[in-house]
């Protein structure tokens, strides 16, 4: 069912994929609830989007997940889509890098934790709502992980376990349960160097949308559906294939 005259809140969205699904969902009438830690970010999204709502806020730290929670039952009851986009990563050895369980802290209660919560938080408000989904977006590394990624495979891996387990555990209530695996997407998580496969963040929703209107719960975009038959036929062939990939 397409998504329309909805509610729709996405984290991570002043920028990139988020920015661009902020776009498209604006577009086509719904409003579109966003957050993100970088309040700059934010406004200059709001610039290019006026009728955006937006809030400041580092959803992996609880209080602040919390309180934005807490913002939207307040302010926006009527809130019936959730789509869990932010992420961070970082490309780092993990013997080799000092810092290395902070960054594994910060990853996980970014990618993992803060869409578990957010779920909980909002499941009272989304279950009251007409067609009410949750999104929780995630990668094709998760059945095939790139080694430059230390931790960010490993929590799209665990968010994947969680969003199967979540779907039949709610397959009896009037809410969907999605999730959208996303192949290598030009934005500026690549640091200005994607690879040559990277797809525009364009295409890439835009087979997300078309992917959810068609009802389906597990959209593989674009390439992620070569990587899966691969990687089901031929493991170690895919795991060389994907980090080959420049």
């Amino acid at each position: 069912m397409e998504i329309l005259n909805s509610t729709v809140i996405i984290t991570g969205g002043s920028s990139g994929i988020g920015f661009e699904m902020c776009r498209q969902l604006v577009e086509k009438g719904n409003k579109v609830i966003t957050c993100s830690r970088s309040l700059e970010k934010l406004s200059t999204a709001q610039k290019q989007l006026p009728d955006l709502i937006i809030y400041q806020c580092d959803i992996a730290q609880q209080p602040e997940c919390e309180t934005f929670a807490d913002w939207i039952i307040t302010n926006h009851p009527d809130a019936n889509v959730l789509i869990n986009n932010a992420a961070i990563e970082s490309q780092t050895n993990f013997i080799e890098d000092s810092f290395i369980l902070k960054k594994m802290n910060e990853e996980i209660a970014t990618n993992l934790l803060a869409p578990i919560r957010l779920i909980k938080l909002l499941y009272p408000v989304l279950i009251k709502n007409s067609h009410s989904k949750i999104i929780n977006i995630t990668t094709g590394l998760v059945y095939v992980p790139r080694t430059i990624y230390t931790f960010y495979n490993a929590s799209k891996a665990a968010l994947h376990s969680f969003t199967q387990v979540l779907r039949e555990q709610l397959k009896n209530e009037d809410i969907k349960v999605i999730e959208v695996l996303f192949p290598a997407v030009d934005t500026p998580w690549h640091h200005g160097n994607p690879p040559k496969i990277a797809i525009s963040p364009e295409k890439a929703v835009t087979e997300m949308l078309k992917g959810i209107t068609r009802n389906k719960t597990e959209i593989r975009v674009s390439k992620v559906k070569l990587l899966y038959f691969i990687y089901r036929l031929a493991p170690k062939f895919a795991f060389k294939k994907i980090n080959n990939v420049r």
